[in-house]
Parts: structure tokens; C-alpha cells; sequence
């Protein structure tokens, strides 16, 4: 089956935005000022992972971690949230919103940090994060060059 690229459908938002509210319940003051912006995404994310507020095996728990982390992507890239389909089944990615340009980009950030935790690594979440937006823009900034 060739993959297949959409916007969210109802019941893919709803599941996401779940797994976003699991994440927001470990916020402190139990406020959403410090998920507006990248860095207290990035902050939130790592704070969760240093105090393992989550079993290796909790699968939908530590995808919900990737979805914080799409989201910091999605603030800092110019990406958006989309559903893609395929022969496993459809998932939610992110790709540029510069279709035509930049097809070839998109990113499944829920697998991002939790293979690497399922996995035992250890995760820098700020790390990870500046690597993958050098990796984006490095491919842009290469394609702009290009014209």
C-alpha cells in the first residue's frame, strides 16, 4: 500500500490531544503558561524523564511524550500536524507545510523519544530536539539554495 498523507481526522485529534493532556498533567502549577512555549515543552519533557514518571512497557505514556515533543517541533518549524496511512496502519506525523517543496519531510515524532527510552538510552531531550531542527534546516536552507 502506498502511504497516504491527510489532514487529522476527529478521532485522530481527539487521541492526540488526550496523550497532549496526559503530558500537561505534570505541569507544577497545573498551568498551560509553560506549554506555550518551545522551551518550557522542551523543560516539561525532560523533567518527566528525570523523574521517570513512566514505566519502559507504558506505550501510549511515553508516546504521549512524542507528542509534546511534535508540538515543540511544530512551534519551531514551519510543520503541521497530519495522519499518514500504510500498509501498518495510520499514525499521526508531521511534515512541512511547504508540500510541493519539501515533500519528502516528515517526521513521526511519538516513536522519537520513546523507542530511544524502550531502547534504555538516555535522552537529552534538548539534544534531540536541536538535532532535528539542524537536520530540517540544513535540508530547507539546501533546497532554497538550490531555488
Amino acid at each position: 500500500m502506498e502511504q497516504v498523507v491527510r489532514a487529522f481526522s476527529q478521532s485522530m485529534a481527539s487521541r492526540i490531544e488526550h496523550q497532549r493532556s496526559w503530558v500537561k498533567g505534570h505541569l507544577a502549577e497545573k498551568s498551560t503558561l509553560q506549554y506555550d512555549t518551545t522551551e518550557g515543552k522542551l523543560s516539561l519533557l525532560q523533567g518527566i524523564l528525570d523523574n521517570g514518571y513512566y514505566q519502559k512497557n507504558q506505550t501510549m505514556e511515553l508516546q504521549s511524550l512524542g507528542v509534546t515533543f511534535g508540538d515543540a517541533l511544530q512551534q519551531t518549524l514551519d510543520l503541521e500536524w497530519v495522519e499518514v496511512e500504510d500498509e501498518y496502519g495510520v499514525d499521526p506525523a508531521l511534515r512541512h507545510r511547504d508540500v510541493v517543496t519539501y515533500k519528502n519531510i516528515l517526521l513521526f515524532p511519538l516513536t522519537m523519544l520513546s523507542k530511544r527510552i524502550e531502547n534504555g538510552e538516555t535522552v537529552d531531550v534538548g539534544d534531540l530536539f536541536r538535532n532535528i531542527c539542524d537536520q530540517i534546516k540544513e535540508i530547507t536552507d539546501e533546497k532554497t539554495a538550490k531555488g
